[in-house]
């Protein structure tokens, strides 16, 4: 079997590699179509071949520039041209790179899979009757979680073309070495991650310590000023080492996020270094907390009970101990290995 996975925008190196090389794995014929990567390098490719279709200029000179918008928009179409051309088995989409155009570029004689990783995009909420019938060019639609999928078909997307895969954990050993009460903030700075309320988290629990590991997508200064000296900051785009090395240093990671995400690679890169989450009840970032009692969850927004859940997992050691059991326990069952043999089962059902 032939497949194509696209990740136009390289939004996701890591869980593309990890995908990619599984299905390899299982004895698929893997292409990554991509971009460059404009923060780091992209993993090596292990069983798959990758090609950087996408944006040849945009992504060479610019990083976050708007200018970079424009130029990009005159690059989609033609790297969604030599998409097309590729004539797969199955094309499996990962995220769209232009959503607008690409309702109409898409191919229309190959089977389409799209995973949702996002239940509907941050920006395009106020084009919500966009969405579903960009998914409606979809034979098959991926989402991590119950709750995604619920989500969905909420919002008329045919419940016979919704499936899910569980988002696999990409694992790791750091040593540990944290000092018992830091809690960690991962990845993007963005709005819809709550920093502000881990901060007053922090805050609350008067001996605590916050770590913010990630690169910054909006201003921080707001932010820094509201921590004061509770917060360490490492910012910009983080290697592998030094991901793990914050995990290492880390007792509890924080995911105070606002709806609209459907799982979170930081949250499943915590739990395969064996930390913990305590996390607001969004999406479907609960359910592997839930299911292998990786830590704690509270309602959305509630910053009291995430600061009790929090001050219960540090003050009880036997508590910690069972959600960092859960957490080795759920890298064991999350495997890239698994989820790549229920995509297989998706594509062949497509094939009949």
């Amino acid at each position: 079997m032939r497949i194509v996975i696209a990740d136009p925008s390289a939004f996701t190196p890591p869980y593309d590699h990890e995908l990619a090389a599984a299905l390899a794995r299982a004895g698929a014929e893997v292409e990554l179509v991509t971009s460059r990567f404009r923060f780091g390098m992209a993993p090596e490719p292990e069983g798959y071949t990758r090609s950087e279709l996408f944006y040849p200029l945009s992504s060479r000179l610019f990083r976050r520039s708007r200018l970079r918008l424009p130029l990009k928009l005159c690059e989609h179409p033609l790297g969604m041209a030599s998409l097309r051309r590729r004539r797969p088995d199955v094309l499996h989409l990962q995220w769209l790179g232009l959503p607008e155009l690409d309702r109409f570029l898409l191919p229309r004689r190959t089977p389409l899979v799209f995973t949702a990783h996002n239940l509907v995009p941050r920006r395009k909420m106020g084009k919500r009757k966009l969405w579903p019938k960009l998914l409606s060019r979809f034979d098959a639609v991926i989402v991590h979680s119950d709750r995604g999928r619920r989500t969905l078909i909420e919002l008329g997307v045919p419940r016979e073309r919704l499936h899910i895969v569980p988002h696999p954990i990409i694992r790791s050993d750091p040593p540990r070495s944290d000092d018992g009460h830091t809690l960690l903030c991962l990845g993007l700075i963005r709005s819809y991650k709550g920093l502000g309320d881990a901060i007053k988290v922090a805050k609350r629990l008067g001996d605590a310590r916050l770590l913010v590991a990630g690169d910054e997508m909006e201003p921080v200064e707001p932010y820094r000023a509201q921590a004061g000296e509770i917060a360490e900051w490492r910012l910009g785009y983080l290697s592998d080492a030094e991901v793990d090395q914050a995990l290492g240093e880390s007792t509890l990671s924080l995911f105070p996020y606002r709806p609209g995400i459907d799982q979170s690679g930081a949250l499943l890169r915590s739990l395969g270094a064996g930390v913990p989450v305590v996390t607001y009840d969004v999406g479907g970032l609960a359910e592997p907390v839930r299911r292998f009692g990786a830590g704690a969850v509270v309602p959305p927004g509630d910053i009291e009970a995430m600061t009790e859940a929090v001050r219960t997992l540090l003050d009880d050691t036997g508590a910690l101990a069972r959600a960092r059991a859960g957490a080795l326990t759920a890298r064991e069952t999350l495997t890239w290995d698994a989820a790549a043999t229920s995509h297989l089962d998706i594509y062949k059902s497509l094939l009949g």
